[in-house]
C-alpha cells in the first residue's frame, strides 16, 4: 500500500526518504536554525514566572 509523501514543513515540496520529514538537507538545516534562533516557541508560562507551589514558604530557618 503506497501513499503520497507528506509535504516538507518548510517549503511544501514532497518529503524525501533521506531527509524525512523534510525534502532536502537544506530544509532540515533551516528548521534547525529556526529552533536554535528561537523562531519556534513552545507555549507555556514564562520560565522566570513564580511557581504556584512555592516551597520556600514551607521552610523554617
Amino acid at each position: 500500500m503506497s501513499h503520497a509523501p507528506s509535504p516538507c514543513p518548510i517549503c511544501g515540496k514532497p518529503a524525501s526518504d533521506a531527509a524525512r520529514p523534510f525534502c532536502s538537507p537544506r530544509c532540515k538545516q533551516l528548521d534547525l536554525g529556526r529552533w536554535l534562533g528561537e523562531g519556534y516557541v513552545i507555549p507555556g508560562p514564562p520560565l522566570d514566572a513564580p511557581r504556584a507551589d512555592n516551597d520556600d514558604e514551607d521552610r523554617t530557618e
